[in-house]
């Protein structure tokens, strides 16, 4: 099943994340977040949310753990005290450079080429892209399973 295949792979890859980011005390969510404020730069927490698919129920406390970490700040912007700016500390931009390794190592590990790996993120974007759009409330495209009450 398709399903059971994803959700395999995840777990693997996240299982692989750990083994790799444990020498930085860092979890894989926390890496996510460092890689997409060395991507963009300073984000609100919202952008950071839905750049990463979290909520604020997952990504506030992640943060908070690591701003008492010192991998990143977290400052309320100043014309709208509800708008919560994260960016990344000098430390955090220190590790960049130390973990280019990670992604690396991850390849590695998978033994697929760096085509290969390329051609699988672009399938699996636009399988996510696809599933997104036939979850939407307003498509019609995929049909709810109900039970059938015939015998």
């Amino acid at each position: 099943m398709l399903c059971f295949a994803l959700y395999s792979a995840s777990r693997a890859t996240t299982q692989a994340y750990r083994r790799l980011l444990e020498p930085w005390g860092l979890t894989y969510p926390q890496y996510l977040v460092l890689v997409e404020l060395w991507d963009r730069g300073e984000l609100s927490v919202r952008e950071l949310g839905d750049d990463l698919g979290l909520d604020s129920g997952t990504l506030s406390p992640l943060l908070k753990r690591m701003e008492v970490a010192g991998f990143v700040t977290r400052t309320r912007q100043a014309d709208d005290n509800r708008v919560v700016v994260v960016a990344p500390t000098a430390r955090a931009e220190e590790l960049r450079t130390e973990m280019l390794v990670v992604p690396t190592e991850l390849i590695r590990c998978t033994g697929v080429t760096a085509d290969g790996i390329a051609d699988l993120v672009g399938r699996l974007h636009e399988l996510t892209d696809r599933l997104a759009t036939a979850t939407s409330t307003d498509s019609p495209e995929l049909q709810t399973a109900a039970p059938s009450n015939e015998r």
